[in-house]
């Protein structure tokens, strides 16, 4: 299992980067990938939508089950990955930087707060 440093984690598999400008970009951890299985679909917000911290903003769907992707933080979609929308399985392959989610742009205070490398490591063992 992956899991690259540079990166916070939540307890719902998503990692978060926060960007040069302070927004945050957001995907789902390898092992989340690894335990849906094939990803089929995924269903992303529109740029310009509102998203708050800890719900729902995102669909995937596998071979396997249907998950929700949630939010680090409150904010405003910046950027939309499209790519996913038009091949999924790019989550399967490579889910640390071809397959991020969206870009939020908003406090970005309690990302810090999130697990480092080494605790998302002990969560998902």
């Amino acid at each position: 299992m992956q899991i690259p440093e540079g990166l916070r984690y939540t307890e719902n598999h998503e990692w978060v980067q926060v960007q040069d400008d302070g927004s945050v970009r957001v995907g789902i951890t390898d092992f989340a990938q690894d335990a849906l299985g094939d990803v089929v679909f995924v269903d992303l917000p529109d740029v310009g939508a509102e998203v708050t911290a800890g719900e729902a903003f995102a669909e995937i769907e596998s071979t396997k089950s249907v998950a929700d992707v949630y939010a680090p933080i409150s904010g405003t979609i910046t950027a939309a990955n499209e790519v996913l929308v038009d091949a999924p399985e790019t989550i399967n392959s490579d889910p640390y930087a071809a397959a991020w989610f969206v870009v939020i742009s908003g406090d970005a205070s309690g990302v810090e707060a999130l697990m480092d490398p080494a605790a998302y490591e002990a969560f998902s063992e």
